[in-house]
């Protein structure tokens, strides 16, 4: 009987780190809405459809790739200043509920009005990027996921940046700590929601290209929503670094959890492990653990 193979364990480990980053990305758009309005946006999922499909069926047309990249990059900040104006400017005030059936709603309408335009047909997304193997320290990591994990380290880096150093940035801080004190001292929350929600656009730019050029542009793309919403558990709604520890939490166990516990299980533990621990997580932490605890007194 051999023993235990820490190489081929840190292989699986680090692939799954990578691969959550992937879902980090998904999640910080979700955080940008949910802490500065309170709006859980499941529309997010039909925005990075949008995006890709936009993207690939430009270049599909012989449109030059930066110049594809310039046009849904002004499609997707377009969009999310159009969402927030229309859509959800409108029921500011409204229940929770009201504002998450809002955003429902309007994900069917994307994925509509993206369909009556591109078609259903399942398009090939090249990015340029070798998914080969790399032997680092004696461990393989895919070129792919390794690319993914460093647009994801930029992306964060400059979010950082501009909500710490930035005007607008403080602004949305401020917002996001306490509305009625942002009011108090006269800050435009429209503009702030109007910033965030352009934000929330360009993130899902990203987030769409990558996941399309791992899974293919289809309609089932928009779905990878549902794989954030554990990692929104676990790190908390309102926290950028949860999210990024939720999503490396949550890669790691789905990667694991399949190689060590999917002859045990019968196999397709991946799919349904990260709900699990997300339930379990509820039970102990509701909050997550970097979210905020809301205290109300009577």
């Amino acid at each position: 009987m051999g023993g235990f193979d820490f190489a081929f364990f840190a292989e699986v480990l680090v692939g799954g780190l990578l691969s959550g980053v992937m879902y980090s990305l998904v999640a910080i758009g979700f955080v940008l809405i949910y802490k500065t309005s309170g709006v859980l946006n499941f529309a997010q999922g039909a925005q990075l459809l949008l995006a890709a499909l936009t993207f690939v069926s430009l270049v599909e047309r012989g449109v030059p790739f930066v110049l594809a990249l310039a046009i849904t990059f002004a499609l997707m900040v377009l969009l999310g200043l159009l969402i927030e104006r229309v859509v959800l400017r409108p029921l500011v005030n409204q229940p929770p509920i009201t504002l998450f059936m809002a955003t429902l709603g309007l994900s069917y309408v994307i994925e509509g009005v993206a369909q009556l335009v591109w078609g259903t047909q399942v398009h090939e997304l090249d990015l340029g990027i070798s998914d080969a193997p790399l032997e680092l320290g004696g461990v393989l990591i895919s070129s792919f996921d390794l690319f993914a994990a460093g647009i994801a380290a930029v992306m964060v880096a400059l979010l950082s940046a501009f909500f710490r150093y930035t005007h607008i940035g403080l602004s949305f801080r401020a917002a996001a700590d306490d509305t009625f004190a942002a009011l108090s001292v006269g800050l435009r929350l429209p503009r702030i929601w109007a910033t965030v929600w352009a934000t929330a656009g360009i993130i899902a730019l990203v987030a769409g290209l990558l996941w399309g050029a791992r899974l293919g542009v289809q309609f089932s793309l928009s779905m990878v929503v549902l794989k954030a919403l554990p990692v929104l558990v676990l790190g908390g709604f309102d926290s950028i670094l949860g999210a990024i520890v939720g999503g490396l939490i949550i890669g790691a166990l789905e990667k694991l959890a399949e190689v060590y516990l999917g002859d045990l299980v019968g196999g397709g533990i991946e799919s349904w492990i990260a709900y699990v621990a997300a339930l379990g997580f509820l039970l102990v932490k509701p909050g997550g653990l970097f979210g905020q605890r809301l205290v109300e007194r009577a």
